[in-house]
């Protein structure tokens, strides 16, 4: 068994800056990078909204920056994946997936959430080359453009409002004959003369040379009017929600009716005295890199100061 100061179970934007920040104040910390180490930005290829990159900076490598500064205060970061924990008492144990045990005084959780996708082989293959799981990350690319929004939530909608705002045309794919979004967000985008909604549309496929060019999309699919679309697209946002990763904390913690973790009034503290959250595995509403890295700093500075106490 190993034992840790802090252990912090995630990487990202969320788990490196919380790394940082525990390292310059001597905790010692332990990362495990997880399944996908960099997180969700490592499938984004241009970062143009982080503060410091005036020339924008690809997804990876800015991943690798954060990485590179954490080690250099000296967190010993893993490329493995935490599999399971024991949040009975302190101090908290951990088991990683090569079947080692730690054992942590405190613990930040910085797991992130997965962006829902169809399951469509294409969303692979044009990942970075027009499929995008994030409009205010990748709208900016898309102005003057033709782009698609697949949902019928209010997520789906404020992604097509906000890409309408820059976007020459906005495409909502939407499987069913109504909008689940709330009764404002709807009339909202249909009142917007740049939103189309193509209600009772199924997505088949994607195609283009180089990147997105177009949808492969069946109307009414399975009834005896059923009828093979093709609309001329350069952007396909994914809308239909994100899964937090949180399966292995929720017989210790509380999350909502989706999965996200429970705060302690605003900041990074949960119901357990030493554990804290950080990212967008908290965090439902925002999901942006520069709001991730934020809550990592703050759970950091908990982390200490709950040690210093205690």
């Amino acid at each position: 068994m190993e034992h840790t100061k802090c252990l912090i179970i995630g990487s990202g934007p969320a788990g490196y800056t919380a790394a940082i920040y525990a390292s310059r104040a001597n905790l010692s910390p332990i990362e495990y990078c997880g399944l996908q180490p960099g997180g969700q930005l490592t499938q984004t290829t241009e970062v143009e909204n982080f503060p410091g990159y005036p020339h924008g900076v690809d997804g990876n490598q800015m991943m690798m920056d954060l990485r590179e500064q954490a080690e250099r205060f000296g967190t010993d970061i893993r490329d493995g994946e935490i599999v399971k924990v024991d949040l009975t008492q302190r101090p908290y144990k951990a088991w990683d997936d090569a079947g080692r045990e730690i054992e942590a005084d405190t613990v930040i959780i910085a797991t992130g959430a997965s962006a829902k996708y169809l399951g469509l082989p294409d969303e692979q293959k044009y990942n970075g080359m027009g499929v995008s799981a994030c409009a205010t990350c990748d709208g900016f690319f898309y102005r003057k453009k033709t782009v698609a929004v697949v949902g019928g939530g209010d997520t789906a909608c404020e992604d097509a409002l906000y890409l309408s705002g820059l976007a020459k045309q906005v495409y909502m794919i939407v499987r069913k004959p109504f909008l689940r979004a709330s009764k404002v967000m709807q009339q909202r985008v249909m009142e917007r003369e740049n939103i189309e909604i193509l209600f009772e549309h199924n997505t088949l496929g994607l195609f283009g040379e180089d990147g997105v060019e177009g949808a492969h999309l069946v109307k009414r699919k399975g009834e005896a009017d059923e009828q093979l679309v093709d609309i001329q697209i350069d952007g396909f946002f994914l809308a239909i929600g994100h899964k937090p990763n949180t399966d292995i904390f929720k017989e210790w913690l509380e999350t909502d009716e989706v999965g996200y973790l429970k705060k302690i009034d605003g900041t990074p503290r949960t119901k357990l005295p030493g554990v804290f959250v950080a990212g967008d595995c908290a965090d439902p509403v925002y999901r942006q890199a520069i709001s991730a890295a934020g809550t990592g700093c703050q759970a950091a500075i908990e982390a200490e100061r709950f040690l210093l106490e205690n």
